[in-house]
């Protein structure tokens, strides 16, 4: 088993590392609030004050955290994983950041003789803790089958997509689509429910149809039951779309569906929806607040 620098210790990151921690690979964590910490230093964990501190010595470094500028702190900062880690080592960063993002943090990490592979995730919480996530990575060919150790104890599935910054291209692409369901089943269920229908059969009968998809049996439940406890937090799909349509900008593409649903994210965002799960843009459609 290989020692394993984890970085960023929230949501998704804290049952990711615990995964490594039971495949048998010797943990040493980062995150920057030092509670998060707390159970894995109970399992023998050992916590580092920097990421640089993390990464010394480690041979492989996984990072997941919020977006570009987080990532530039922990990647490429003065105390980063960068200035730390040793020639030869593997950095796994499922972060979801822009490709522009993954492409200067892998050309600086191959200065130093360090493999960097942009490696975002598809899943949410329920997925991490089961081991079930998807990760969708770009990089060096080697650097992906030296980390299938570290995918195979967190996932179900890593497909090398390419060069370094085609991990976080379809990264993008899958969340503009998944984003883009949601605000479409949004605006149908409230609609459904102003009709008058039955919230149960409508479920059914649209589980069972041609619109029937995962999208729709994790998130319409939750929509017609007003649970919008987050699996994934609204704020980060709004970053995400906005992520998204900068890259449709840089590849001089017309995305006038993803800026109409970046727009309903963005309103919901604004309206203080974006601690609620993904699907509470229901209730920027609906014009309804969230229950205390």
């Amino acid at each position: 088993m290989s020692t394993v620098a984890f970085v960023g210790l929230g949501a998704m990151g804290s049952p990711m590392a615990m995964n490594l921690h039971a495949a048998g690979h010797k943990l040493r964590v980062f995150n920057r609030d030092r509670a998060k910490t707390k159970a894995f230093a109970e399992k023998g964990a050992e916590v580092a004050d920097t990421p640089a501190n993390a990464a010394r010595g480690a041979e492989f470094v996984v990072s997941i955290v919020s977006d570009d500028a987080a990532t530039r702190e922990v990647m490429l900062g003065a105390s980063g994983i960068v200035a730390g880690a040793a020639a030869g080592t593997v950095i796994v960063d499922s972060s979801t950041n822009t490709p522009a993002m993954a492409r200067e943090v892998a050309a600086a990490a191959a200065q130093k003789g360090l493999l960097y592979l942009d490696a975002p995730v598809s899943g949410s919480i329920a997925q991490a803790q089961g081991k079930e996530l998807v990760f969708m990575v770009g990089g060096d060919a080697g650097a992906f089958s030296r980390a299938q150790p570290l995918f195979q104890a967190m996932g179900r599935m890593a497909r090398h997509m390419g060069a370094p910054g085609s991990g976080a291209t379809i990264k993008l692409v899958n969340n503009m689509l998944s984003a883009s369901a949601t605000a479409a089943l949004a605006e149908a269920a409230q609609i459904a429910e102003a009709a008058g229908l039955d919230p149960a059969a409508a479920l059914e009968i649209l589980g069972e149809g041609a619109a029937g998809s995962r999208i729709l049996k994790a998130k319409l439940p939750k929509m017609l039951k007003r649970d919008f406890s987050p699996q994934f937090q609204l704020e980060l799909m709004d970053k995400d779309l906005r992520y998204f349509l900068a890259l449709a900008q840089d590849v001089d593409r017309p995305a006038p569906i993803a800026s109409l649903v970046r727009s309903q994210y963005h309103a919901a965002r604004r309206a203080a929806l974006g601690k609620l799960d993904s699907c509470a843009v229901f209730l920027q459609a609906a014009g309804e607040k969230p229950k205390p």
